[in-house]
């Protein structure tokens, strides 16, 4: 993953979460902002931080999905394990879609994992074939013994 190309999202990248719920509010809005970024890096990184972030609401979930449609495959990974993170039954239909991709991210097969639903389980068993990517195999083979379990 690029550096944020933006500083106040290299800032951001760099701080701890906000304890103050105002703070962390404006954060929230300055990366939902960032999500519509020109630049993919910056776009990235917006949908990885608030991925990560603890904050949640229907502002959170809409940007995370609208950025599940992003043209960046690290961009949708990010916002789709965002959504499993958040609501699995949402995230879904996003992690299936994007499982029957030719490309898939390794965000996206830890949001599989965290669906665990018994219909992934085909997509995944073609993803966990053993791949010059290695570390894209473990990971699809993670996502599909918890959608096994």
């Amino acid at each position: 993953i690029h550096a944020p190309n933006h500083p106040r999202l290299q800032a951001l990248a760099a701080a701890d979460w906000p304890a103050d719920a105002a703070a962390a509010a404006t954060v929230v809005a300055e990366l939902i902002r960032f999500l519509s970024d020109a630049d993919v890096a910056n776009r990235d990184w917006a949908a990885f931080l608030l991925a990560q972030s603890p904050a949640d609401g229907p502002e959170v979930r809409a940007a995370l999905q609208r950025a599940a449609a992003d043209s960046s495959l690290m961009v949708r990974g990010e916002a789709v394990l965002g959504l499993a993170r958040r609501d699995r039954a949402l995230a879904f239909p996003h992690v299936q879609a994007a499982l029957a991709l030719d490309e898939v991210s390794a965000a996206l097969f830890e949001a599989a994992g965290l669906c665990a639903h018994p219909a992934l389980i085909a997509d995944l068993e073609e993803w966990a074939r053993p791949s010059a990517n290695r570390l894209a195999d473990m990971a699809a083979t993670e996502a599909l013994m918890a959608c096994r379990a």
